[in-house]
Formats: C-alpha cells, structure tokens, sequence
C-alpha cells in the first residue's frame, strides 16, 4: 500500500507569503521609476 502524507507537508512550496511580498515590492518599485521617468522626459 501507499503511504499516506499530510496534504501540509506534501507542498513542494511554502505558503504565499514570500511570492506576495515579492511582487508588492517589486510592483511599487515599478510605480517610483514610473514617475522618475515621467519627471524627467517631461
């Protein structure tokens, strides 16, 4: 027979936290140059 695992510790991944603070801080960081850029072009 099979062995049966937690579905918790089967994830290949942590939870979301990470991937989420990622691309908040990734997406301000695209917000300020946005605005660096049209500062300067303008």
């Amino acid at each position: 027979m099979t062995e049966q695992i937690d579905p918790t510790d089967a994830r290949q991944g942590r939870k979301g936290t990470r991937v989420f603070t990622v691309l908040t801080v990734s997406l301000a960081l695209m917000v300020v140059a946005w605005f660096i850029f049209e500062l300067i072009w303008k």
